[in-house]
């Protein structure tokens, strides 16, 4: 845990520079404005939660913006949570508003331009969650963004005190309990936002069909053969529909069955321990059945092989995200320029085969399989040897006219 100076012992002049600078280093670049004519004075403790960064923050009255300009920076795509100890916050984002008292969470998304004013001093813990590492639509996150959750309401009631002891003892876990704790919290946090879900009115069958799908993936991700066919079959519907229902969530079916088991799998071997299996078993578990191709996506998605993350992650040094903060969008167009996704098709040794079956033949879009040569195509003479006014017809190996050229 790294403790950022307080702004006691900075010059007046110089306080709010130093403040910003800290909020900055701690968790992203932001705007500060003063609520009164003083100078500025706070105190603000940083750290990391295994993936997970948080702040706790003590100061005066105080505007805290991200603005469009913030926005260009290459910062992660994060879920910015507040938990409220002392004062009162009010959360701008997106034309809506919410107010918060002692105890209360706000959630906001970091991606965005949004504004926190707090009208008097003030304490709270606000922890960042990495987009990519939570299992929730684009929809239930806004459904949950700009909203003030009580401590007496629903998961509030385990969230929010939970939050705030964890946060409060951070610093004295060890890397790899502090793994575990954090999953803990990503799933606390996938089940608020299940929960704040709207129910009733219209478009809430097709919501409530996307949530089965989704469930269905999550149950089913051990099954090799989990395809965008058997979830379309095991509901009813038809492939197309099926792929029209995930139009609104920014993801194909198939892309999110894979990413769906690359988060186990990190979560997984992030946990470390003697006892910890080797990493071709953790891919085996979680559906994939080729270790290079497992090895290759995971890379593709998170920056690090699957034994480099583990390494950090068990470190005390968690993985940094390489794509920043555009980095749903730069991992979609990085896995699209990987092969197609191998676990979806069995590997030739990992499967048996008729006997006299060609190696070639037995799974030829399964990675590593040699594919049947093609014949040679037929050599081609450029337009450029043709004459540009004489008619003639290009004669082929056998004598008969291959092509015309004007």
């Amino acid at each position: 845990m790294e403790l950022a100076p307080s702004t006691d012992a900075v010059p007046g002049r110089d306080r709010l520079d130093r403040w910003r600078a800290a909020l900055g280093s701690a968790l992203l670049p932001v705007a500060v404005t003063p609520r009164g004519s003083r100078p500025l004075t706070g105190r603000i403790t940083s750290g990391r939660l295994g993936r997970l960064r948080f702040c706790t923050l003590e100061s005066d009255a105080q505007r805290i913006s991200r603005t469009a300009a913030h926005q260009r920076t290459a910062d992660e795509a994060t879920v910015g949570v507040l938990v409220l100890t002392a004062g009162t916050a009010t959360l701008l984002q997106d034309g809506r508003h919410a107010v918060a008292g002692a105890g209360d969470l706000l959630v906001h998304d970091t991606s965005r331009p949004y504004t926190l004013d707090f009208p008097a001093r003030f304490a709270c813990h606000i922890l960042h969650l990495p987009r990519r590492e939570l299992n929730v639509s684009d929809g239930e996150l806004r459904g949950l963004a700009v909203t003030a959750v009580a401590p007496t309401d629903g998961i509030g009631a385990v969230l929010s005190p939970f939050l705030t002891r964890l946060l409060g003892s951070a610093h004295s876990y060890a890397p790899a309990v502090g793994a575990r704790l954090a999953a803990t919290v990503v799933d606390l946090f996938g089940t608020l936002a299940a929960e704040r879900r709207p129910f009733g009115g219209a478009g809430t069958g097709r919501e409530e069909l996307v949530l089965r799908i989704r469930h269905h993936i999550d149950r089913h991700l051990e099954d090799p053969g989990l395809t965008p066919e058997t979830v379309a079959a095991a509901h009813h519907i038809s492939v197309r529909y099926l792929h029209r229902l995930f139009e609104d969530e920014r993801v194909t079916v198939a892309r999110l069955i894979q990413r769906r088991r690359l988060q186990e799998c990190a979560r997984e071997l992030a946990r470390g321990g003697r006892a910890a299996p080797a990493v071709a078993a953790v891919a085996h578990r979680w559906g994939f059945v080729n270790p290079a191709h497992f090895s290759r996506v995971f890379r593709g998605m998170y920056g690090h092989t699957p034994s480099e993350w583990r390494r950090l992650a068990t470190s005390g040094t968690p993985p940094q995200d390489p794509y920043g903060r555009d980095g749903d969008q730069a991992r979609e167009a990085a896995a699209e320029r990987l092969p197609h996704p191998a676990e979806l098709v069995p590997h030739p040794e990992l499967v048996p085969h008729p006997e006299g079956v060609p190696y070639a033949e037995r799974a030829p879009y399964a990675e590593g399989v040699p594919r049947p040569e093609r014949a040679p195509r037929a050599e081609r003479v450029p337009r450029a040897d043709v004459g540009p006014r004489a008619r003639r017809t290009v004669q082929g190996g056998d004598g008969r006219g291959a092509s015309r050229a004007a």
